[in-house]
């Protein structure tokens, strides 16, 4: 069971583009603070990839905060977008 001091621990990150637009993900805050910059590893038809992703804002959410983050193309391992993707 969680502790209540949990919540004040972790945030959630929202990809708002990119690979993984649309995903959401619990994140634990460093000191206190989240990260302005994360990269997140996935698989793509099979194939590991690195994808970078910076803040864009903040925002509380129900007491609890949450960051949304745009994909860094540029930094990114290349990816093709399937057909599934909107």
């Amino acid at each position: 069971m969680a502790s209540p001091e949990s919540h004040n621990v972790v945030y959630t990150a929202e990809f708002i583009d990119g690979p993984l637009e649309g995903q959401v993900d619990s994140r634990v805050l460093v000191h206190g603070k989240h990260d302005s910059r994360i990269s997140m590893l996935a698989a793509v038809e099979g194939i590991e990839a690195l994808f970078w992703y910076d803040e864009v804002d903040e925002r509380d959410v129900q007491g609890r905060l949450h960051v949304r983050y745009r994909f860094d193309a540029g930094d990114s391992d290349p990816y093709l977008p399937t057909d599934e993707q909107d």
